[in-house]
């Protein structure tokens, strides 16, 4: 029994060394992003993420929560404006920042978290035109991925937990733009 439970220990220890390995060859930065065609024009798409409360009707990271508590400040679209957010639930706590946009053209935003876990990451929304009149809108999120998140991300996959959310939101985001 005691060589059974030695052999088992030894093959745990292996495994959990091997992810150690592989999360320490990973790079320190990642990229996650997911694309839908809309069939609609580009300055029909812009404002719905160009505004924090538009965004926050279609975004799924707010949808699934309704713990979260939502403060928005700044202006109501464009550079500065913001919102902030403290949830019980699945959201967490943090803060989004419009940083830059180019007017039915690209989005940038500032993300930085605070709960469950700490991130300070940039977001970006490019929209370009698709064949009819549509537009392709991308969402992508980049930022640092610190040792312990590349561990968690060699057991978990970070790109499609995150982007599968990304692709809920681009659904529900074609849906409301192409209503109109």
């Amino acid at each position: 029994m005691l060589d059974i439970l030695t052999i088992l220990a030894g093959l745990l220890g292996i495994a959990v060394l091997g992810v150690l390995v592989v999360a320490a060859m990973r790079p320190n930065t990642f990229r996650i992003a997911r694309s839908a065609t809309i069939n609609a024009p580009a300055d029909k798409v812009f404002p719905l993420i160009n505004a924090p409360k538009a965004m926050n009707g279609w975004s799924p990271f707010v949808k699934t929560d309704p713990s979260i508590r939502i403060d928005y400040s700044g202006p109501v679209s464009g550079k500065g404006a913001a919102f902030d957010w403290d949830s019980t639930g699945r959201a967490g706590k943090g803060r989004i920042e419009v940083t830059g946009a180019s007017p039915s053209t690209s989005v940038d935003m500032s993300l930085a978290m605070s709960k469950p876990f700490a991130c300070d990451n940039q977001i970006r929304f490019d929209l370009a035109p698709a064949a009819g009149g549509a537009t392709t809108v991308t969402w992508a999120m980049s930022g640092p991925w610190p040792y312990l998140h590349r561990v968690m991300g060699t057991i978990f996959n970070s790109d499609k937990m995150v982007g599968g959310e990304f692709e809920k939101g681009l659904r529900d985001l074609k849906a409301i733009a192409e209503r109109g």
